[in-house]
């Protein structure tokens, strides 16, 4: 799972520098740049933030695989000096930083601190959360205290800390919910979504196709949701009714009916009409949910083809089947 190593307790003032910098090069004034580099890629900074147990660290440790200058728990009245050091450095040309509840009372003047920053430095805040029930087991797993309290019970603290959070929130460029990632997931979405140079994909937009069944209610990260109840139900061939949508025989069967190849086209062409609109505004993950009955047949196999189809067309996509039978 995605967990955060978040101490207890504030550092007093400081800034933990996962670069190996002296403060005093971190400090020392450069030779005033152009906020884009030589090679016509712009600087930028990126400021991590979000829930306690939503990944924070995991992310911000791929940045740092990234080549980005990276800085955990930086105070928040000393980000547009950083910025204005990036903006001139002839070293440093990216970085990225973390800002969250360790803040405090102090978090209600972000806003007005990205403000000044972005007149100096492009720059983006991700918010990274997670449901409520995650982020408990979160806390279970790693015996670890929220940062807002010993004495008080998670799930509370967890509350607090949202609203607490909420100016933050409200003015993030990407929304990224960690619910469904392992570290390695998350990672690899930072990797996608933000690296650097030759080949880069101007598709950063990862696609989560999921299958379900409505009977066991529909996911609560779904960005979109089909309803493939009208498709005929293997469930009633008795040499279907313990396979799954992904086997060979339950799909062509599914396939084999025309209502399923036109709703896959239609479906395809309004999200190939829809993904770039959302890439252009910022949009980094995306949940699609496929609904059926019981999630073992229709939903698997049109979630399996979906993702087949979105893939084709040069997305990343991937597929996950929350009710199948494992």
């Amino acid at each position: 799972m995605v967990h955060d190593s978040v101490p207890a307790k504030a550092p007093a003032q400081g800034a933990k520098v996962r670069k190996r910098a002296s403060a005093k090069r971190m400090v020392r004034a450069q030779p005033k740049t152009s906020t884009r580099v030589q090679d016509g890629e712009p600087r930028e900074l990126v400021i991590l933030t979000g829930l306690s147990g939503s990944g924070k660290l995991s992310a911000l440790k791929a940045f740092e695989d990234l080549g980005y200058y990276s800085v955990d728990n930086l105070p928040l009245d000393l980000i547009p000096r950083f910025a204005d050091l990036v903006a001139k450095s002839a070293e440093i040309t990216h970085a990225a930083l973390v800002v969250d509840v360790r803040e405090g009372s102090r978090l209600e003047r972000f806003p007005a601190i990205l403000t000044k920053v972005r007149k100096v430095l492009p720059t983006r805040v991700v918010f990274l959360e997670a449901a409520e029930d995650v982020l408990v087991r979160r806390f279970s797993e790693t015996r670890r205290p929220h940062p807002l309290g010993r004495g008080e019970r998670v799930i509370a603290s967890i509350q607090a800390e949202r609203k607490r959070l909420d100016p933050v929130r409200n003015v993030a460029d990407i929304l990224l919910d960690t619910s469904r990632f392992n570290v390695h997931e998350l990672r690899a979405h930072i990797n996608a979504a933000f690296s650097r140079g030759v080949g880069k994909s101007d598709r950063n937009l990862t696609i989560s196709v999921t299958s379900f069944g409505f009977k066991n209610g529909v996911p609560s990260d779904a960005d979109l949701v089909f309803d493939v109840r009208f498709l005929p139900n293997p469930h009633f061939i008795p040499e279907f009714r313990n396979l799954s949508g992904k086997h060979p025989k339950v799909a062509k069967y599914v396939r084999q009916f025309p209502q399923t190849t036109e709703f896959l086209e239609k479906v395809t062409e309004m999200l190939t009409f829809l993904l770039p609109h959302y890439i252009h505004e910022g949009k980094s993950y995306l949940t699609i949910g496929i609904g059926c009955t019981g999630g073992q047949h229709r939903s698997v196999m049109i979630a399996e083809e979906l993702k087949k189809r979105l893939a084709a067309a040069g997305y990343r996509a991937k597929a996950s089947h929350r009710d199948m039978p494992r």
